[in-house]
This record gives structure tokens, C-alpha cells and sequence, in this order.
């Protein structure tokens, strides 16, 4: 069971996941921009935009359906991933760093 619970709990899982979910809403928003652009277009002689449609509020919907989706997942998903990863899997104690060791390194040598 700890092993299913630091595959779920170790990041990847949940970032690609959240990633993929993400960028489909954005591809809608990107989609739908681009209809709404498109529709804005002069029309050319054979009429090649003839089914114009109030595509500006299919764009709305999809930028509000995204900020929808956006919250959703932070606050279902990624609120409770982070502190279950806390409880589960503390960060460590900070120790020395790199960066200390070789100040410690410089000062002794100057020292010198």
C-alpha cells in the first residue's frame, strides 16, 4: 500500500494529469478565438465565410469554462495533493548546502 501511495503522491502523476486537463480546456479557448477571428474577416466574393454564427460568445463561454476548470482543479486537486504530501512525505530537515560548503571552503582558504 505505500508503494500505490508514494506512486499517487510523487508529482509526475499528478502534474501530468493536471497538464492534460489544462490543455484541452485551453485548446477550446484557442478554438474558439480562432472562429471568432476568422468570423471577423471580410467576406470574400464566393462567400467562403457564408455560415457566420455569434461565435464571440462561444469564445466567452470557453475562457469562462476554462477559469471554471482552472479552480476546479486547484482547489480538488491540487490544494489537497500538497498537503497530503506534506503529511505523507515531510521535506527533509534543510542541511548544509552546496553553496555553504564551498563558502566554508573560501573562507578557509583565505584564511590562510
Amino acid at each position: 500500500m505505500n508503494g500505490f501511495k508514494k506512486f499517487l503522491l510523487q508529482g509526475d502523476l499528478v502534474a501530468l494529469a493536471t497538464a492534460v486537463i489544462i490543455a484541452g480546456a485551453f485548446g477550446t479557448v484557442v478554438t474558439t478565438f480562432t472562429n471568432w477571428l476568422t468570423d471577423q474577416m471580410p467576406e470574400s466574393v464566393d462567400n467562403i465565410f457564408s455560415n457566420k454564427e455569434n461565435s464571440f460568445g462561444a469564445f466567452l463561454n470557453a475562457v469562462v469554462a476554462f477559469v471554471i476548470i482552472a479552480a476546479v482543479i486547484y482547489f480538488f486537486v491540487i490544494v489537497p495533493y500538497t498537503k497530503a504530501k506534506e503529511r505523507f512525505f515531510p521535506d527533509p530537515e534543510p542541511g548544509q548546502t552546496e553553496l555553504d560548503v564551498l563558502k566554508e571552503i573560501r573562507d578557509q582558504l583565505a584564511a590562510k
